[in-house]
């Protein structure tokens, strides 16, 4: 099965200040900010959600097409991913612009001050999915995640139009979509993934219930957080799956990017929507233990021991003819 995953790539800059911003702020000088903060620590991180997502299939053994547009600074991430079996031959390199960038610093109690640079991530508006289509003997499916708006829409469209399955998955992107254009990337989606916020927001902004929706779309993955997930499919009953227990929570960044790739590997591997979604959960505990969305790995008997501990040995059997992540 032959995934290709569109979306944003992108560089995360995480620093820590010491102090508290609230401190450097004066309640009579707010109109002119003019601030400076000395920070102790910087981690550069890999991010961006496709290639979150592209990174943990690949952890699981399973190969995917990364979709998206950097700058010419993007070599030693490239070789990362390709490293972890991501396919990076349709990635779209601009010739003016860097890739991406979240610049995050983070106070001692936990406020931040954040700057996001789309760079080159604008020109992923340009790319067209036949020609990725056509290198890789035909797709299976498209993963649209958040993305240059313009980008999310054309893809959709694009699916549509050639009869290609697609998985939406608007998330952030929903707060500046318009109601009209959040029914143009979700209406015929093959999945819709979102988190409840999301779901709830989805349906406000588009004017449909949640019913209509699920006349709309072939399965809707909805993430609760630490409660798990619910899976739907019009005229079923929603199936929960819980989520797998967590041993230290470190960063929570990318769990929900950790959670689709192991749904999508699973769906990959032609499992039950219940197995898949456990899959999910199980990679976005790991990705919840770690310090960064491509920071953890993976080994194949630790794997299924915690797999099976959640959620029971014939689960686990299952799963394990495919699971292809390294020995411990």
């Amino acid at each position: 099965m032959r995934i290709a995953v569109t979306g944003s790539i992108a560089t995360d800059h995480l620093m820590t200040f010491p102090g508290r911003f609230t401190d450097q702020l004066l309640p009579d000088q707010l109109a002119r900010v003019s601030l400076s903060f000395l920070v102790d620590e910087l981690e550069i991180r890999r991010g961006g959600i496709a290639a979150n997502i592209c990174f943990g299939m690949g952890s699981l053994g399973k190969d995917s097409i990364l979709v998206g547009s950097v700058g010419d600074d993007f070599a030693d991430y490239r070789s990362w991913l390709e490293r972890h079996a991501v396919d990076t031959a349709s990635v779209h390199v601009s010739e003016i612009q860097h890739t991406a960038r979240f610049l995050c610093t983070t106070d001692q109690e936990q406020n931040q001050i954040a700057t996001f640079y789309a760079g080159a991530m604008s020109e992923a508006r340009s790319i067209e999915i036949k020609p990725v289509a056509d290198r890789v003997g035909g797709l299976d499916l498209v993963v649209v995640s958040p993305n240059d708006p313009e980008a999310m829409l054309r893809h959709t469209d694009e699916c549509r139009t050639r009869g290609i399955p697609f998985a939406a998955d608007p998330s952030q992107q929903l707060a500046r979509m318009e109601g009209t254009e959040v029914r143009r990337l979700i209406d015929g989606a093959a999945y819709l993934f979102s988190n409840d916020y999301e779901r709830a927001l989805a349906e406000e902004k588009t004017g449909w219930s949640g019913e209509e929706i699920l006349g709309r779309v072939g399965v809707r993955v909805t993430t609760l957080g630490a409660k798990g997930v619910v899976i739907d499919r019009e005229g079923e009953e929603g199936v929960h799956v819980p989520c797998l227990p967590v041993e230290n929570v470190v960063d929570p960044t990318g769990v929900g990017d950790a959670f689709r790739a192991g749904f999508l590997t699973a769906t990959a591997w032609h499992l039950p929507l219940e197995r898949a979604a456990q899959v999910g959960c199980a990679i976005a505990a790991h990705a919840l233990e770690s310090a960064g969305p491509q920071e953890y790995t993976l080994s194949r008997q630790g794997f299924l021991d915690r797999f099976a501990a959640t959620y029971g040995a014939d689960a686990a059997d299952e799963i394990a003819p495919h699971l292809t992540c390294p020995a411990p």
